[in-house]
């Protein structure tokens, strides 16, 4: 039995481990001046996910998900990118903290 379990968190292991030096699947948000595009991004379950967020506008911007525990603040003009740990099948919403009514959106994970 324990060698059964043995095999069984070493085989869980290696596939966490391939997971995770695969290159990432990157997504882009554009944010400027109080609007994000696009608002809904597909993206598949079980891979890492580069997020790669850009303020093209004149005023800063957030990008922010509670339910991805991921922010990041950008200045007029940066691209930066955030990195998401291999999802679940779901929905994750996310949203400027600056401009909360009109920039939010979802990443939808199939």
């Amino acid at each position: 039995m324990r060698k059964h379990l043995l095999a069984l968190a070493l085989a869980s292991a290696a596939l966490t481990a391939t997971a995770w030096a695969e290159e990432p699947y990157e997504i882009k948000i554009e944010f400027k001046d109080g609007k994000a595009s696009p608002t809904e991004l597909v993206v598949p379950t079980g891979k890492k996910i580069r997020v790669v967020v850009s303020n093209t506008g004149s005023q800063a911007v957030e990008f922010e998900s509670t339910q991805l525990r991921k922010e990041k603040v950008l200045g007029p003009g940066v691209t930066s990118s955030v990195i998401l740990a291999p999802l679940s099948a779901g929905e994750y919403t996310w949203f400027d903290d600056f401009h909360q009514t009109t920039a939010k959106g979802k990443i939808i994970a199939k």
